[in-house]
Order: structure tokens, then sequence, then C-alpha cells
């Protein structure tokens, strides 16, 4: 289980640009919904969108005893078009 002090070092781990990869692999598949979100960050997101990415990153970083391979695996359920 990972230790909740050190999950923010997450994005830097082998584990945390795996991650990054497949969540960037799916905004490159039309197969996906991967739309940037509303953000109220103007000084990170000038023109008020959040990334696909950066958006659910963020949410593994901020839920430190969250499976990412688990998390992975419903956000592609969620974003599949049909």
């Amino acid at each position: 289980m990972p230790n909740v002090k050190s999950r923010p070092a997450f994005l830097d781990t082998e584990k945390g640009k795996e991650i990054r990869r497949k969540f960037q692999r799916m905004t490159d598949d039309d197969s996906y919904n991967t739309a940037s979100s509303y953000s109220a960050n103007r000084l990170l997101y000038p023109d008020n969108l959040m990334p696909f990415v950066d958006k659910h990153m963020g949410y593994l970083v901020d839920h430190p005893l969250l499976d990412p391979d688990i998390y992975m695996a419903n956000v592609r359920l969620a974003t599949r078009l049909r």
C-alpha cells in the first residue's frame, strides 16, 4: 500500500510516468471522451480549461490510497465512446 506522505512523488515514479503515458494515449484516441474540464484556477490554466491528463493525475495525487491501475481501468470504461 502506498505511503500517504510520499504520494506527491508518485508523479516522478515509473508507475506515475506509465499512467501519464496511458492517459496521454487515451487523449490521442478518438474512441474516448477526453475533453478538457473547467478550472477556476486562472494561474495554472489561463483559458480555464484543465487538460484530461492533468485532471486525472491530480486526482491520483489527491487520493493516495487509490490503486492507479484500477482507477485507470474505471476511467477507460467511463470515457469510452460507444
